[in-house]
Formats: structure tokens, C-alpha cells, sequence
């Protein structure tokens, strides 16, 4: 894929960033009324709470789920970090695939079960716990970058700078990114 330009770069992280902060505050709520709908005594509470949860399940999740599986792509693939370049960036795809497919096909049905039965139901307890769990692990990898260059990665900046020298096509101040930073603006700039 062609190089995003700056402006459209940075247009489709502020997408990517706010869809994947209201993914996470989604699940956060949904985890808020899995236990109140649980823990409550109360047969109309627990109606409410699963109606609740089906009103975001069904207008909410799935469009939140795509944009921001589809944004990440985009900006993996648009940028210098690449999508099978570097190890966070490459579990984050699969992180987001995984949690996006249980979030169509587990937790939607599941939802609109305990809607229609208005008995209390402990997966939706479990499923936005484990959700909300890797939503926060997918932040921090995002944040702190660990890990490194995958094995592609690493052949690709083999075959790119050999010696690692700064004489290879992405020393800094050639190409894109003539700053000499890297992605995160501090950092050198990933090559290939």
C-alpha cells in the first residue's frame, strides 16, 4: 500500500484512537450492567440491565468493532510500522480480529438471549471482563511498543540497510519522514 500523507495519517489515527477508547468504554459498560443484571435480586433490574446491554450490542458494537479493526489495518499497512513488521503491531491485528469476531457472533446472540429471558447470566459477566482486559492490553502495547521486529521485519530492514550503518534508503532525512524520527516522533524511523 501507498504511503498515507501526514494529514491523512494523522486523520486516521484520531479515528482509530477515539473508535478504540468508546470499543473499550462499550465494554466497560457493558461490564457494568453484565453485573448489575447479575448481582441484583431484582427480576425487573435484570430485565433492564440486559435490555440495556442490547441496545449497545446492537447499534454499537459492530460498527465500533469494524472501524476500528478497519482503521488499524489501514494505518498499519500506511505506515512504517507495517502489519507483520513489528511483533505489538501484529498481535493487536489478531487481538482486534478475535475480539471483533466473539463480539458478532458470541456476545451479540448471547445478549439478545438473556434479553428475552430475563434470567441472570454469568458469561455476560465473563465475556466484557475478558473483553475490557484485552481492549486495556491492546492500549498499552500501543503505548509502549514491546517486542520488537517480527521475523518478516527483520529481513525486511536486513534487505533494506544490510549494516545498519545510516547509508541504507531510510537514513534520516530521506524519504517520508525526514525529521530522522520515527512513527512516534522520537525514535528512529522503522525501516521498510
Amino acid at each position: 500500500m501507498k504511503p498515507l500523507q501526514r494529514p491523512a495519517r494523522r486523520a486516521l489515527l484520531v479515528v482509530h484512537v477515539a473508535v478504540s477508547v468508546g470499543w473499550l468504554g462499550l465494554s466497560v459498560g457493558l461490564l457494568a450492567l453484565g453485573i448489575t443484571a447479575y448481582a441484583t435480586t431484582d427480576p425487573a433490574l435484570t430485565q433492564a440491565a440486559y435490555r440495556a446491554m442490547r441496545v449497545f450490542a446492537d447499534w454499537l458494537l459492530v460498527p465500533v468493532a469494524l472501524i476500528a479493526f478497519g482503521s488499524g489495518v489501514v494505518l498499519s499497512l500506511g505506515t512504517p510500522w507495517g502489519l507483520a513488521r513489528h511483533r505489538w503491531v501484529w498481535i493487536k491485528f489478531w487481538l482486534t480480529l478475535g475480539t471483533a469476531a466473539a463480539t458478532v457472533f458470541a456476545l451479540r446472540p448471547e445478549i439478545a438471549h438473556a434479553a428475552a429471558a430475563g434470567v441472570p447470566d454469568l458469561s455476560l459477566v465473563a465475556a466484557p471482563s475478558v473483553s475490557t482486559a484485552a481492549y486495556l492490553f491492546m492500549t498499552a502495547v500501543s503505548v509502549l511498543k514491546p517486542w520488537g521486529l517480527t521475523r518478516r521485519g527483520r529481513r525486511l530492514r536486513s534487505t533494506a540497510d544490510p549494516d545498519r550503518s545510516g547509508r541504507g534508503p531510510n537514513r534520516a532525512g530521506t524519504g517520508p519522514n525526514r525529521s530522522g524520527k520515527g512513527v512516534d516522533g522520537r525514535s528512529p524511523s522503522p525501516s521498510a
